[in-house]
C-alpha cells in the first residue's frame, strides 16, 4: 500500500477534541463540546473534516489478549529467498491469525512481522508450521518480548 504524505493543518480546537477522544474514543460529544467551549454541532462537523482528511481513520475497542490466554508476544525478523518473493509471502504471512503486524524493513530481514501467541510452544507451532513453511522464507529470528513498557499513539 503506498501513501501520500500530505498534512494538514489542526488548530487548537481540534487538537482539544483530538486529545479527549484518543484518551477515551467513548466520551461523549456534549462532554467535549462542554470541555472545549463549542457546540456539539461543531464538534461533529470538525470530526467530519478530520475523517475526511484521513487523520481519523476510525475507532476501535482494545482487546486485553492476556484475558484470552495470549501471554507470548514476539518480534520475528524473516529472511526470504529473493526479493520477487517478499509479495507472496505477504499474502501467506496475512493468512496466520497470530501475525498482527508485517512490515517491510531496511536491514537484515525482508520482513519483520509481530506475532502473539498462547505460549512459547504456541509460538513454536506457528514458526516451524506456518511461517517456515511459506514459499521464499530461508530462514527467522525471534525476539520474544518480556514486558510492554510503552504503547502510545503520535503526540497531537
Amino acid at each position: 500500500m503506498k501513501t501520500v504524505n500530505q498534512s494538514i493543518q489542526i488548530d487548537g480546537i481540534d487538537k482539544k477534541i483530538l486529545r479527549a477522544l484518543m484518551s477515551d474514543a467513548r466520551t461523549p460529544i456534549l462532554e467535549i463540546a462542554r470541555q472545549v467551549g463549542i457546540s456539539g454541532a461543531a464538534i461533529h462537523q470538525r470530526l467530519r473534516k478530520l475523517e475526511k482528511s484521513k487523520l481519523i481513520s476510525g475507532s476501535k475497542f482494545v482487546i486485553n489478549p492476556k484475558v484470552l490466554g495470549y501471554t507470548t508476544m514476539a518480534f520475528i525478523g524473516v529472511f526470504l529467498d529473493k526479493a520477487v518473493s517478499n509479495p507472496e509471502a505477504v499474502r501467506q504471512l496475512q493468512k496466520i491469525p497470530e501475525v498482527l503486524e508485517c512490515h517491510y524493513t531496511t536491514g537484515n530481514w525482508s520482513v519483520f512481522i509481530k506475532v502473539l501467541c498462547k505460549d512459547n510452544e504456541h509460538l513454536m507451532q506457528v514458526l516451524n508450521k506456518d511461517i517456515q513453511s511459506i514459499t521464499g522464507v530461508s530462514r527467522t529470528e525471534t525476539f520474544i518480548s518480556l514486558d510492554q513498557q510503552i504503547d502510545r499513539q503520535i503526540k497531537i
